[in-house]
This record gives structure tokens, C-alpha cells and sequence, in this order.
């Protein structure tokens, strides 16, 4: 019997010939029978790829024979096999949409002027240190951190990933400049953007959680800072790390759940927290 997995990486670097590369990730997850999201940009790749777990190999190895992508941090997580309706391979002026491209500056190790990257020890060590100084900006969208996040985090309203440069440049966050700041995100990917972005205008102690709250629940589940369910951009809509105390709340009827779905209209693209109950 197959078993699904689900592979998210991203790699920040610089492609002289996006549509190339492009290509040959759409022939490549095309031989394999996979689907997922892929977007290349001239700034680098950000994939997440779903399908039966020998095929995922391939899919990985193929993918690091590419000399760009050699080094490229994989997450491996579970699927249903279900994960993903397609396959979609584009070509954008950025891999993470900020509506900055000129901002963002890539070589061959990664974003220019970004924050620094903390592994899950060294976030705790960073704790240990500074204790209640130290500031968890959430770098997604808010709907996400509805159902999961770090204890006491700063949640800006943003409904896209576009809102954050109109979110920081209108002195609502000027407060945290002199803070030690540590953006998170669900891979790592819109913190390297969002913390050179916060360092261009004037934070000067950005810190990125290297990884994400992936790799952070993969290592303490539910006994360290984290808490809550993570929101994840497949069929699955949320994971779990362990048995997490559930922190949302329905849209509509206010009880607890950690279940996200499609609101008001059942077959639209706005998300909301609903029970499952609420959701039928």
C-alpha cells in the first residue's frame, strides 16, 4: 500500500532563467505523478509536493541534482494521499507575494540583510536571556494564527501577505524597534523576506526562527512555546504536534476547535475557524 507524504522547501538564491527552471519541475512532478504547489521566481523556488513516498524520493533527489538546490532544507511531513487537487508550476516576480520585489535581494547564500536565523534551542535560549523582551511577531496571515501560535505573539491584522509593508510603515509596530524581535511563520519561508523587511525600516534586532513552526513543533510538539494547531495550505487544513489545548474559536457558534473551512460561502476562498459542526 502507498504511503503519502508531503515535502515544503524553499530556497532563496539567484535564477538567471526562472522559466527554465519552471520547466523542468512541471516534467519532473508531471513523470512522478505528484502534485503540489511551485513557484519559482528569479529570487529562488518554494515548493510544497505531495504524493506517494518513493515517488517524493525521486521528486527530492531529482530536485538536488540541480546545483542551486543542492543544499535545499526539506521537511518531510504526513499526507492522505488526498493532499493536493493538481499540480501547479508558475512563474512570479517573487517566491513569497509582499509587493516588493526591488526590496529583496538574493546570492548564492540566500536573502541579503535578513534577520538572524534561530534554531528551536537557540529560540529558547533567546528566551532564557531576555525573558518577556523578547517579541513573537507572527509573519502569516491572521486567520492562521487563530487556531496556533507562539504564547503572547504580536498577530497583525493582516489578511494577505501584501498587508505587512502597509502594516509596518504605519508606525504601529515602531514600539518593538528596539526589541528583540523574532518573526515565525509555517516554514521559514515569509520570515526571510519579512525580517529584511523589518530591518530596512529601522528594527534593528530582527531574529527568524529557523525552520519554522515546523521544524520547532517536529522537535518539542506541544511542551514548549507553541501552542495551538498549525494551519497548513493543503486538503488537511491543520496539524497537530501531539495533543495541543485548543485555542480557536467557532466563527459561528464559539466553541472551541482547531478545524478551519471555507466561509460563508462553503465553495469560496475565505477562510474562517469553524467547528465541525458549524462547518456541514
Amino acid at each position: 500500500m502507498a504511503t503519502p507524504k508531503i515535502v515544503l522547501f524553499y530556497v532563496f538564491t539567484p535564477l538567471p532563467d526562472p522559466e527554465a527552471v519552471c520547466l523542468w519541475q512541471h516534467s519532473v512532478c508531471e513523470s512522478l505523478g505528484l502534485h503540489g504547489r511551485i513557484i519559482v521566481s528569479p529570487h529562488g523556488i518554494n515548493a510544497t509536493v505531495g504524493g506517494d513516498i518513493h515517488e517524493v524520493k525521486r521528486y527530492v533527489k531529482a530536485t538536488r541534482k540541480y546545483a542551486a538546490f543542492k543544499n535545499a532544507d526539506i521537511k518531510w511531513s504526513d499526507g492522505t494521499g488526498d493532499d493536493f487537487p493538481r499540480l501547479s508550476v508558475k512563474v512570479r516576480p517573487e517566491i513569497v507575494t509582499f509587493g516588493a520585489p526591488e526590496e529583496v535581494e538574493v546570492d548564492g547564500s540566500g536573502i541579503v540583510g535578513g534577520g538572524v536565523h534561530l534554531t528551536p534551542e537557540g529560540l529558547h535560549d533567546l528566551v532564557a536571556e531576555q525573558g518577556d523582551e523578547v517579541a513573537f511577531f507572527d509573519g502569516r496571515n491572521a486567520i492562521e494564527a487563530q487556531i496556533g501560535r507562539f504564547r503572547g505573539a504580536i498577530v497583525p491584522d493582516a489578511n494577505t501577505t501584501r498587508d505587512f509593508i502597509s502594516l509596518l510603515d504605519s508606525g504601529a509596530y515602531d514600539h518593538l524597534k528596539d526589541r528583540p524581535v523574532v518573526t515565525y511563520c509555517t516554514g521559514g519561508i515569509r520570515c526571510e523576506v519579512l525580517s529584511a523587511l523589518m530591518r530596512n525600516r529601522g528594527f534593528s534586532d530582527v531574529y527568524q526562527l529557523d525552520g519554522g513552526i515546523v521544524r520547532y513543533g517536529e522537535q518539542f510538539g506541544d511542551s514548549g512555546l507553541w501552542e495551538g494547531s498549525l494551519y497548513v495550505f493543503d486538503k488537511r487544513m491543520a496539524i497537530d504536534f501531539g495533543s495541543p489545548a485548543v485555542i480557536g474559536r467557532c466563527a459561528e457558534c464559539g466553541s472551541p476547535t482547531s478545524n478551519v473551512a471555507n466561509h460563508p460561502d462553503r465553495d469560496g476562498r475565505d477562510l474562517a475557524v469553524l467547528c465541525e459542526e458549524c462547518a456541514l
